[in-house]
């Protein structure tokens, strides 16, 4: 059983994704940033960085308890555990690893800060929104040449690389992105919006943070 901490974030929508794939048991424990839940001694246990999202599997490397947070590692270590969206293949493995990587050290940052000063900034800030906003757009562009060489972000078959992008790209229209003009990253997104597990993380997501506003 794994036990998955977490909120309906970019973030914590891949962990939730990738447990719906591959099937593996899992129970869902709301983090609620509302109510300042991610400092709590608790959370911060299992997540040093304050984070989600986190996973608690009970029967871990060895046996027992194992304890993991970060989202790209733990979608890596539930692929490894289930033996689904990942590959045998050495080179095929690699180049998930790039885009995976891509994810982490590009889009979530630079879509996180866009989304942040286009949304959330308490002052507006043209500079910051223009830079990230921007920079959101060369990345959607980055994915479309790369969906134009392959079927899916990672390789011809869907992985663990579109898991990890798909939660922060499917915001599309916060950022005047012309869809229409990306054909191939439409095909993708098309694609994974017709994946059932894709389908109840959405709706999910949607329900829990209903719930947390509500609660907060």
């Amino acid at each position: 059983m794994i036990e998955l901490h977490t909120a309906p974030t970019p973030n914590g929508q891949k962990a939730m994704l990738m447990l719906e794939e591959t099937g593996l048991e899992y129970e869902l424990v709301l983090v609620n940033f509302g109510k300042g839940d991610q400092r709590s001694e608790e959370h911060t246990r299992l997540s040093l960085n304050q984070k989600v999202p986190a996973i608690v599997d009970t029967d871990g490397p060895g046996g027992g308890e194992y304890t993991m947070m970060e989202s790209n590692a733990i979608i890596v270590y539930l692929a490894e555990k289930s033996g689904k969206f990942y590959s045998d293949d050495a080179r095929t493995r690699y180049d998930i690893q790039q885009w995976m990587l891509f994810q982490a050290g590009h889009i979530g940052p630079m879509f996180g800060q866009a989304n942040h000063y286009i949304r959330f900034a308490k002052e507006d800030v043209p500079y910051a929104k223009e830079r990230y906003h921007s920079e959101v757009l060369r990345l959607y562009s980055v994915l479309e040449n790369r969906l134009g060489q392959s079927e899916y972000i990672g390789c011809d078959d869907y992985s663990i690389a579109d898991i990890a992008s798909y939660s922060w790209t499917k915001g599309w229209e916060t950022y005047d992105f012309d869809l229409d003009e990306h054909p191939n990253f439409k095909r993708w997104l098309s694609a994974l919006e017709a994946r059932p597990a894709v389908q109840r993380v959405n709706e999910a997501a949607v329900r829990i943070r209903a719930e947390m506003q509500a609660s907060a």
